[in-house]
């Protein structure tokens, strides 16, 4: 990897690559539970767990909030412009290096200014592009996905493909069309997620923002065609932020749209955990809600705060949410091209450098125990023996007509008047709490 006469990290000599250690270690910058090489149920966890870091949060987030300016500051901050994203770069791959990751994921405004005109804008990124192929040559580091940044710039002020304004659309076309260019010449998927919503109805024409915003992603799929671009293009629902209601709220109301514009064999779903949350759901719900309708694609790994009412986007920990998302995984046959990536950064707090090594072990570590805890539960069929049992009554008699479509009312009309006793049983949901409890704790 080339060299510069910039320190490792700026600060972090010193530190070689973090190794698993073991959970009796008790080194900070080694891993308790995520051992690349294990091989669990036939894959290594590198394979089934695929990480990935995020460039936005991990080199250009400066801890700002609603209420104060940034905290965190970094030595490449000395830097402006193109100086600013060459240095980012270095940095970025000298992390990759440490935490071993396989992938990492950008948009398009992470990696290089914007510059007066798109012309400007594109030949800064390709410059920043030609740097970062020689550095993922040599490090082996894939880069997971790559998305257009249409929600930062003014222009985007009313959306993207949403937007009430013709040339916004154009704009934002040009931008994808490079962004699919790019997937395209680094081999990886291609993301989509923007300022596509509403905040209010009285000035929303809702239906032709939808009309419009498939028509683009059509025209995405069309490109990719013409280029011979074959990578997964995926979508992120989100409830709220940037707008009051985005269109993509969760995952059944991106699945309708997807579905009701002939886009769901082209797009799958990138879940969030943190969106999740912030929809009224559970991480492993949205996970199994893409799941079963054949479209879990990739995850953004990380985490909300259930008091507060928008995306604090935590370093995942709770190991009861990375233990379900994990079994949803691996029922879902892994995912693909996709991977888990840190849609994370450090808190306002965390501002020295070496809190983004911290905040990443502990994230690999969770999704690391959660692996581990999830192939045991499916190996034993803690749940799938009780929900078997549960719908037993579907397998037999009426309940075998109800599902293989051969009921209609009168017949059940008819077994409803014979057997007019019903006896339900206990859903027993402490008892597999406990169960799963249990699981936790042995592992």
């Amino acid at each position: 990897m080339a060299k510069s006469n910039m320190k490792t990290l700026y600060s972090l000599e010193g530190i070689g690559k973090i190794q698993y250690e073991g959970k009796q270690s008790k080194n900070p910058l080694a891993f308790q539970y995520y051992n690349p090489s294990e091989v669990i149920g036939g894959k290594t966890m590198k394979d089934h767990l695929r990480f990935s870091v995020a460039y936005w949060h991990t080199l250009t987030a400066d801890g700002t909030d609603m209420f104060g300016t940034g905290t965190m500051q970094r030595a490449w901050d000395s830097y402006s412009g193109m100086d600013l994203a060459k240095a980012r770069l270095e940095v970025a791959f000298q992390l990759f290096d440490l935490l071993d990751v396989p992938y990492f994921s950008f948009h398009d405004r992470d990696i290089a200014p914007e510059g007066e005109t798109l012309q400007e804008t594109n030949q800064q990124l390709d410059i920043i592009l030609e740097r970062m192929k020689e550095y993922m040559k040599q490090s082996g580091v894939k880069l997971l996905w790559n998305t257009a940044n249409m929600f930062k710039h003014p222009r985007f002020v009313h959306g993207a493909a949403t937007s009430c304004h013709a040339d916004v659309f154009a704009y934002a076309a040009a931008q994808v069309k490079k962004g699919i260019e790019t997937a395209k010449e680094l081999g990886a998927d291609v993301f989509w997620g923007g300022r596509e919503g509403y905040d209010t109805l009285l000035n929303t024409d809702m239906k032709r923002e939808l009309d419009h915003m498939a028509s683009f992603l059509h025209m995405a799929v069309d490109y990719a065609k013409e280029i011979g671009y074959t990578g997964q293009f995926l979508i992120e629902p989100k409830p709220k932020e940037p707008t009051t209601h985005q269109y993509d709220t969760d995952a059944a109301t991106s699945i309708a749209f997807l579905k009701q514009y002939g886009l769901d064999t082209h797009f799958k779903l990138n879940i969030e955990a943190n969106h999740a949350t912030l929809a009224g759901h559970t991480f492993e719900h949205e996970l199994r809600v893409a799941r079963i309708h054949g479209l879990l694609g990739s995850v953004d790994a990380n985490q909300g705060n259930s008091l507060l009412g928008w995306d604090t986007d935590e370093f995942p920990t709770d190991l009861y949410a990375t233990t379900l998302a994990m079994y949803e995984i691996l029922q879902n046959g892994g995912l693909g091209a996709g991977g888990l990536n840190f849609d994370a950064k450090v808190r306002r707090a965390s501002f020295e450098l070496e809190d983004i090594l911290y905040a990443h072990i502990a994230g690999m570590d969770a999704f690391a125990k959660g692996l581990r805890v999830a192939h045991r539960l499916i190996e034993d069929r803690v749940f799938e023996d009780v929900i078997k049992h549960r719908y037993r009554s579907f397998s037999e008699g009426i309940g075998r007509d109800i599902s293989e479509g051969k009921a209609n009312f009168h017949t059940l009309e008819e077994y409803a008047m014979k057997h007019p006793l019903i006896r339900n049983e206990s859903g027993r949901e402490e008892q597999l709490k406990a169960r799963l409890n249990q699981y936790l704790l042995e592992d």
